[in-house]
């Protein structure tokens, strides 16, 4: 490995640990599926830990990560590379999945269902067992490096039929539900990631209960656990609780003034 290649892998390293709380048997089957280099589809509400779980796997397992937030006007390209001129010549510059694909990091496709449909078919070569990424526009077909890994993650429950997952896409890779914690786990995330007395958190967690049982009356997506994260960090610095709630949980969901005033209800009968 040159230099620049190993410069290149470090800057993509996680160095420090992120707080993660295993939920089940997820952190196994990743282990598992890195040591049998499978591609892993990571599926779950949005804010429930997706992300962060990519990242912790990431450290423990010491490989570089690229994480590519996907995107509708995305195209292949923003993913292969592009020829672009430079000091009065073309020069390739390789784009995020190219570059994981040469040196063996985790390349993670977060939402993959938003980029275009004819972008998702790029990662198929690779997330089979050819693992092969064909550039067309060099003619070159790059074989991946033998610690490569693809990771991506969609949220099913907020897909409508033209935003979906094909088969053809599904059926490569092995799949990891998540959602959010349980109650008291998720309470000590909330107090540790936002620095907040626990029983704080608990009644944040408490309130994002309710909300999420009230998704049936009009609710597109319930209180993430990010979300109570945010409200946390604003109390911690002396926002009043109820206004706390009200800008980083319940304005964020929703833009309907009947569920606002029922959001806040439930901030005065929990605070």
């Amino acid at each position: 490995m040159t230099d620049q290649n190993r410069q290149d892998l470090d800057s993509f390293l996680i160095e420090e640990e992120p707080y993660y709380l295993g939920m089940g048997d997820e952190i196994k089957m990743f282990e598992a599926a890195y040591d049998a280099r499978l591609p892993v589809m990571l599926k779950g509400p949005t804010g429930c830990g997706k992300t962060r779980f990519v990242e912790y796997m990431s450290y423990h397992l010491k490989r570089p990560l690229i994480t590519v937030a996907c995107h509708e006007d995305m195209f292949a390209s923003d993913l292969l590379g592009r020829f672009l001129l430079q000091a009065d010549e073309t020069v390739w510059i390789d784009g995020p999945l190219t570059r994981a694909v040469r040196m063996g990091a985790i390349c993670y496709l977060d939402e993959v269902v938003e980029a275009r449909k004819d972008t998702t078919v790029v990662i198929h070569p690779l997330a089979d067992t050819r693992r092969r990424l064909s550039i067309d526009k060099k003619g070159e077909i790059l074989q991946a490096h033998p610690d490569f890994m693809m990771v991506i993650s969609y949220n099913p429950g907020y897909q409508s039929v033209l935003k979906d997952l094909k088969q053809s896409t599904r059926q490569r890779f092995i799949s990891l539900e998540f959602d959010y914690p349980e109650a008291q786990k998720e309470a000590e995330i909330v107090s540790h990631e936002g620095e907040i007395d626990m029983e704080t958190a608990t009644r944040l967690v408490s309130l994002a209960g309710k909300i999420r049982n009230i998704r049936e009356h009009g609710l597109t997506e319930g209180a993430s656990t990010r979300l109570l994260i945010y409200a946390a960090q604003m109390i911690r610095r002396g926002i009043p609780v109820h206004k706390a709630c009200g800008s980083a949980i319940c304005l964020p969901l929703t833009d309907d003034v009947r569920l606002q005033e029922t959001l806040n209800e439930l901030i005065e009968d929990i605070f």
